[in-house]
């Protein structure tokens, strides 16, 4: 029995040694599945649905499926009839005209929940989470949210599909079936916008806790849950009456490794179609497209193409999302403020 618990704590150590979140390329689409923060910033509840096959082609390749709803406790003056809610033929109801009216927050609760899955292998995370967030507008045009996630992360190990190398599995640890280990979890942020710009800090999974998996046969306690931190930043350009260009860039830290970061580039063309692309940092590429089927659903997709090794035995990555906008009264086709 030793032997299996000095096998299963280098698997563990090995499977902590990296990003322990999920990757989402999606993420455009939906900042609050990274910060807090985000919750309740729009007029109407926003639902968002999304599966992640990552690196296909590759056997126990991680597979993420998340559902988010968040949206305000009280619905801001600004939530008026606008261009957006006719949504007139021939013309941009996002265009300048559309942006010289944009006005700050007015002070109000924003609230949302998370349920995420998360499977690697043998492991799998299952996750729930409840989100608070504030809104207050801190010039005409500028505001500021503060949000918390608090909720719980089961961390189960199917230990009948643990492969050291060998054909000699002892037949107690194949027996022993799923283990699990449930964790408080609690992520905080901020998150500053206007009609042009917005910047957010996120930290996810605060509090460092250590992973043991324990039953009759096995016990392993040699892996830690680490804190990530996200920078977030994203600038709307105007190119026409009809087009706006959206860089931005997330920063990933997760100590003891390397910064990580993602560019992203997306067009939209007025408030129906977007295309874009994204670079992560020495792991490759991202082609991403979204509709605005009409004001209550939108969707996205996108393909990553990995540059590391990986790329000879994955077939890239594919990822979806749907959305639904619930309780939007005056019809709008796309965000007022996440754009």
């Amino acid at each position: 029995m030793k032997k299996w618990v000095f096998l299963l704590g280098l698997f563990c150590c090995n499977a902590v040694n990296a990003q322990q979140r999920p990757y989402y390329t999606q993420y455009i689409m939906n900042n609050y599945i990274i910060n807090p923060a985000v919750a309740g910033i729009e007029n109407y509840w926003d639902v968002k649905a999304s599966h992640r096959l990552q690196w296909v082609g590759l056997q126990d390749a991680p597979v993420t499926t998340y559902l988010t709803i968040h949206g305000p406790l009280k619905k801001s003056a600004y939530e008026r009839e606008s261009a957006t809610t006719f949504h007139a033929s021939g013309q941009n109801p996002r265009g300048e005209a559309y942006w010289q009216d944009y006005t700050s927050a007015e002070p109000h609760h924003g609230v949302g929940f998370t349920i995420l899955n998360d499977k690697t292998g043998p492991l799998n995370r299952f996750a729930m989470y409840g989100t608070y967030s504030y809104h207050i507008g801190i010039s005409p045009r500028t505001s500021l949210a503060m949000g918390v996630s608090a909720g719980i992360t089961n961390l189960s190990l199917d230990a009948s599909k643990l492969n050291f190398g060998g054909s000699n599995v002892d037949p107690a640890v194949a027996g022993s079936g799923v283990i699990n280990t449930i964790k408080p979890d609690i992520s905080a942020g901020l998150w500053l916008y206007s009609k042009d710009y917005f910047v957010g800090l996120a930290a996810q999974q605060i509090i460092p806790q250590q992973i043991a998996f324990s039953d009759n046969t096995v016990y392993l306690e040699r892996g830690k849950l680490l804190p990530h931190l996200f920078l977030s930043a994203g600038y709307r350009i105007q190119l026409s009456d009809d087009i706006s260009f959206l860089p931005s860039t997330l920063i990933r830290y997760i100590t003891p490794l390397p910064i990580g970061f993602d560019v992203n580039a997306k067009f939209q063309y007025q408030d129906l179609i977007w295309a874009g692309a994204s670079y992560r940092y020495k792991d490759g590429f991202a082609a991403l497209v979204g509709i605005n089927v009409n004001h209550n659903i939108n969707i996205g997709y996108s393909y990553d193409l990995q540059t590391s090794s990986l790329n000879t035995v994955s077939r890239g990555t594919h990822e979806i999302l749907i959305g639904f906008l619930l309780g939007n009264k005056y019809g709008d086709w796309c965000p007022r403020n996440l754009w």
